[in-house]
């Protein structure tokens, strides 16, 4: 089918719930991607933080192919060396004890609040309340668009689950103010990416930490797209000198095959028994073999030092842009290869323009254009991207 085709045929029968851009992807090779038409694109959307490989990757391509030979699915009525294999990383790197794996990071969001749920039962019957942020985002099932601090996710869909607040992200005052007794865990992301890369302070998380301590409270962190060493550690939280009581993961964790794991304190682990939980595709033995091969690269490549390098590199050229188009860039901001430029103006423009240029960006919350490449990106890379972006940036219709 030619490019036309394709989106005929999609707009006749896909549920019409996404604003596409109108070229048709075919293949990728590295961090670029081809369309259907042959052109080419240094991606630095990277499937919204999921492709930490790039594309067509030989480690991960090599692993998938030869699970699939082998066994693709077969339940969790029995084990898989590839799913214990991965929990076993999961654990070791994460410092927690017990790994579940899902399909998806709504999945891993949604299991983790069952578990804050059933732990803070364990201690009172009314210990059920979840503190979020607002501006955060933590998926699309009831559950954790309810999380999700946004509430343009949330509306035509209430009746919302309840037992849920929200409050300012990176505001100890407000923490201090909302968690009581009945809260049985604050759900946070370290840094928030849908909306806008917003950071921490230096301290904010220990704080949080210690007022969860006080409160006999679960902190949860999601790291489903800071998670995999995007930020220049393996998880966010290792730069704020804390460990959660349970971290969800998704995204990067398998280069692209759909897969979401959480991870918990035994303590917590503990309120979970036999039937309270499950998944039956989560944790198949082709997704666990991809996320394999996924941290086999990423220790081989050295890919968290290399975002740790490139984001410091791709932050001193966004800032050289900054300094460059005062008028249109007003902050840099983010940790590795989580970055983002806020604007004066609406970004979605300057997306569609550098796509037209053979560049993919994204914008997320109206004005805050977003780079989350590839993890195995280097300086000539971001240097094709930044020149695009400040062609785009220059022209006169910006």
């Amino acid at each position: 089918m030619n490019k036309q085709e394709v989106i005929n045929l999609d707009n006749q029968n896909y549920l019409q719930v996404f604003s596409r851009n109108q070229i048709v992807l075919d293949h990728g090779e590295g961090p670029y991607v081809y369309d259907i038409e042959g052109k080419k694109y240094i991606d630095f959307l990277a499937g919204i933080a999921v492709n930490v490989l790039g594309h067509n990757h030989d480690k991960l391509v090599e692993a998938i192919s030869s699970q699939a030979k082998k066994l693709i699915h077969c339940s969790n009525l029995y084990y898989t060396e590839p799913q214990a294999c991965l929990a076993a990383t999961l654990t070791k790197l994460s410092g927690l004890d017990r790994a579940f794996v899902g399909n998806s990071g709504a999945e891993a969001n949604e299991g983790a609040l069952k578990l804050a749920r059933k732990y803070g039962k364990t201690i009172a019957d009314n210990k059920v309340e979840v503190i979020a942020a607002n501006n955060s985002f933590h998926g699309r099932t009831l559950t954790t668009l309810t999380a999700t601090g946004q509430p343009k996710y949330q509306k035509g869909y209430e009746p919302l689950p309840g037992g849920f607040k929200h409050i300012p992200f990176n505001d100890i005052k407000a923490l201090e103010e909302a968690i009581s007794d009945r809260t049985c865990a604050v759900f946070l992301e370290p840094i928030q990416g849908e909306g806008g890369v917003n950071m921490p302070d230096e301290n904010y998380l220990k704080e949080v930490r210690a007022l969860c301590d006080k409160y006999q409270a679960l902190l949860i962190l999601d790291e489903i797209q800071t998670g995999m060493g995007r930020t220049g550690t393996m998880f966010a939280f290792e730069q704020y000198g804390i460990v959660p009581d349970v971290v969800t993961l998704a995204k990067g964790l398998a280069g692209g095959v759909p897969i979401g794991a959480f991870i918990a304190s035994q303590k917590v682990a503990d309120a979970f028994s036999f039937g309270d939980h499950g998944s039956t595709f989560g944790g198949n033995p082709l997704a666990c073999s991809a996320a394999n091969a996924v941290f086999k690269a990423i220790e081989e490549e050295n890919l968290v030092d290399n975002a740790r390098q490139m984001g410091d590199y791709l932050n001193a050229k966004l800032n050289e842009l900054k300094e460059k188009y005062p008028n249109i860039i007003t902050e840099v901001r983010g940790k590795g290869l989580l970055a983002a430029a806020e604007l004066t103006c609406a970004g979605s423009g300057i997306v569609t323009k550098c796509l037209e240029k053979g560049a993919i960006i994204n914008c997320t919350a109206v004005n805050k254009l977003r780079f989350v490449p590839p993890l195995n990106i280097n300086k000539n890379h971001i240097d094709e991207v930044i020149d695009i972006l400040d062609d785009v940036l220059a022209s006169e219709e910006i």
